[in-house]
């Protein structure tokens, strides 16, 4: 059987701030997000089975990347718990919906968090092929399974 690549787009919107950098990104600011999720596999061929012809239904990769990535994280305020312990966000209301993370919130760490995230909930007969991570329309960080022995 062939190997088929399946891709979809999700966008999302992100507030960060980057703990003892020494640039303006130190700074809260926002980002439009832009994110392609790849998974290979075989399309499925049973003709009783529903997803016939699929290699997965882009209703379940949505349903999976929406619940692990995009609900939690859009129009949140993401933060490395370093710096979250400096501010007092708790009782204020314009950063009500926070998502605090052990690692510098960059674009690099990010597709790094949401490929493992991604790669646990898919079913058994997918792999996660690649992740692309639009921070800006020109600046992107990728995540290849093939670059980390999976």
């Amino acid at each position: 059987m062939t190997k088929i690549r399946v891709t979809k787009e999700f966008n999302f919107e992100i507030a960060h701030a980057l703990w003892n950098y020494d640039g303006p990104c130190a700074n809260i600011h926002g980002h439009s997000y832009r994110m392609f999720v790849t998974v290979i596999g075989e399309p499925i061929n049973d003709d009783l089975n529903p997803k016939n012809g699929m290699v997965i239904d882009f209703g379940d990769l949505k349903k999976i990347v929406n619940e692990e990535i995009v609900k939690p994280m859009d129009h949140a305020i993401t933060l490395n718990r370093k710096a979250f312990s400096c501010l007092d966000l708790k009782d204020n209301q314009m950063f009500n919906k926070q998502y605090i993370v052990d690692y510098q919130p960059t674009c690099e760490n990010m597709v790094i968090d949401f490929a493992a995230k991604i790669q646990k909930k898919l079913p058994v007969h997918l792999t996660l092929f690649s992740l692309k991570l639009h921070e800006t329309a020109t600046s992107f960080a990728e995540w290849y399974a093939s670059d980390n022995d999976q």
